[in-house]
């Protein structure tokens, strides 16, 4: 199969794995929210988030190790990929230990800080049965699924999850409408869950002809720690507002956060699925030292990437309360959910994390963790105290704009960092993508909020109300930025117009 083929294959997959993420995220917590509260959903959010840490081999080291894949799959080196696996196996074993003491611990402490609302047992029994499936997930056959990813063949196990996602929520909707309660749904999640580790285990195993007994001299991993401080300093970064809400603000708050994030993430995730198996080919052209074709590719990536991300991050800003405002029309709950100077802020701060992505790519392909290692700190230490210190005088906004700040912090190091020791060109082809976004930007907002303000506004809270907004917010959007980079890059566009009309 080729590479191109495969990259049309894993984003395409992805894209769907992302769209039935977001229906199926829409359906649940609106449906827990008016079942349990609320707080119960704010509670499950905080929970998932705190045990979100296990995730730490998923980005850190797993990003490491399919890093190192990338040159033996090239050459068809089985040895080598067998010492990779083996040395993977073992250390994410040695992991899965402190993990599962973190869990324990987790189940211990955390029922105290909600024990004003919520009974001791009732809460460690949901942090038990959550953790099923998240620790199963991450440790059951990790190294196969990395593999899988390496060797650009990631659409398998989109697939398998896009179908566990739909079983879910099925099941999860029969369960609540038949009166079970939080925990019982949450295990029935787990089980579901659990099997799609086993099966992508299965079809790996039959594919690759791993050599389990093969002996690890040396270290065939290089730079796995650097990987991991990486992800800690990314999982701290993502869990940074749900924790400092928890802990300094409420739980209503929480559940506001968690339902606007839900909206934001999923727009994030979508943006994120276009780039699945972008690293592995990048990868593959630097294994192969292909620089030329590597340039090429990245320019052009970066291009469609900047476009993508303001063109569906400024629609978002435009939609997101006037959806809000729909989603929690019927709620039965004394939680304000309609906090606009939150939902442009968040908005921001993940438009922001998207814009890095074409860099962090390339940073990611190349190997080069240790010396990008310190940003990654200071990025997490900079989400952590401005929110700390703002969440007091202003809520939900003081951890958004905390996050916002470490977004761009580390969005223009990793641009700079690119442009001085992996490609090799100048800081000016960023800057003019930056200049050409906000110009984008500014003129959407000021067609919709200014000049014809009357026109784009829903008529009635409703879900009819807000298609028929988003229809018109949408084609104005697509003018807007079309007419932008007719301007700034018509060659692009004109490539592109091009390319399209030949498949066709």
């Amino acid at each position: 199969m080729k590479r191109k083929t495969k990259l049309m294959l894993n984003s395409a997959s992805s894209l769907l794995y992302q769209a039935i993420t977001m229906v199926c995220g829409f359906i649940l917590p609106r449906l827990f929210i008016s079942q349990y509260g609320s707080e119960v959903n704010g509670l499950v959010s905080s929970v998932t988030q705190f045990l979100g840490f296990i995730s730490l081999a998923e980005c850190g080291v797993g990003a490491v190790v399919q890093s190192s894949l990338y040159k033996p799959l090239a050459d068809n080196d089985t040895d080598e990929i067998s010492r990779i696996v083996v040395s993977s196996d073992r250390f994410f074993r040695r992991i899965a230990y402190i993990l599962a003491g973190y869990t324990v611990f987790l189940m211990a402490v955390y029922p105290l800080i909600t024990l004003e609302s919520f009974g001791y047992l009732d809460t460690l029994l949901l942090i038990f049965v959550i953790s099923i499936s998240t620790f199963a997930q991450y440790y059951i056959g990790m190294t196969y699924r990395i593999l899988l990813s390496a060797d650009q063949l990631g659409f398998i196990q989109y697939t398998i999850h896009a179908a566990s996602l739909i079983l879910n929520t099925v099941a999860c909707i029969l369960l609540v409408k038949a009166g079970a309660s939080i925990q019982i749904v949450k295990l029935t999640t787990s089980l579901i869950f659990v099997a799609q580790p086993l099966i992508l285990t299965v079809i790996a195993r039959r594919r690759y002809k791993i050599n389990r007994k093969i002996k690890v001299t040396g270290e065939p991993i290089k730079q796995k720690w650097n990987g991991l401080a990486q992800h800690i300093a990314a999982v701290v970064l993502g869990n940074t507002d749900t924790v400092v809400l928890t802990l300094l603000s409420t739980l209503q708050n929480v559940s506001i956060y968690a339902v606007y994030h839900f909206v934001v993430n999923g727009v994030k995730q979508i943006i994120v699925s276009l780039t699945n198996g972008m690293q592995a080919m990048f990868g593959n052209m630097i294994a192969k030292s292909e620089t030329d074709e590597l340039n090429r590719s990245f320019d052009r990536i970066e291009w469609i990437l900047h476009t993508a991300v303001t063109l569906a991050f400024s629609i978002t800003a435009l939609l997101i309360i006037p959806f809000i405002k729909v989603y929690t029309a019927n709620f039965e709950d004394s939680a304000d959910y309609i906090v606009p100077a939150f939902a442009y802020m968040i908005t921001l701060a993940q438009a922001a994390y998207c814009l890095r992505l074409p860099y962090n790519i390339m940073v990611l392909a190349a190997g080069h963790y240790r010396q990008t290692q310190t940003s990654a700190i200071i990025e997490a230490v900079i989400n952590i105290v401005v929110s700390v210190v703002l969440v007091f005088r202003f809520g939900l906004i003081g951890v958004a704009i905390g996050t916002f700040a470490a977004m761009v912090y580390r969005t223009v190091y990793l641009a700079v960092y690119l442009s001085k020791h992996i490609i090799h060109r100048k800081l000016r082809h960023f800057l003019l993508h930056i200049a050409v976004d906000v110009i984008g930007v500014t003129a959407l907002f000021f067609i919709v909020k200014m000049l014809a303000p009357d026109f784009y506004t829903m008529g009635s809270v409703s879900y009819l109300e807000w298609l028929i907004l988003a229809i018109k917010v949408g084609f104005t959007a697509l003018a807007v930025f079309t007419v932008t980079n007719c301007v700034f890059y018509f060659p692009k566009l004109k490539s592109a117009f091009l390319s399209l009309i030949k498949k066709k």
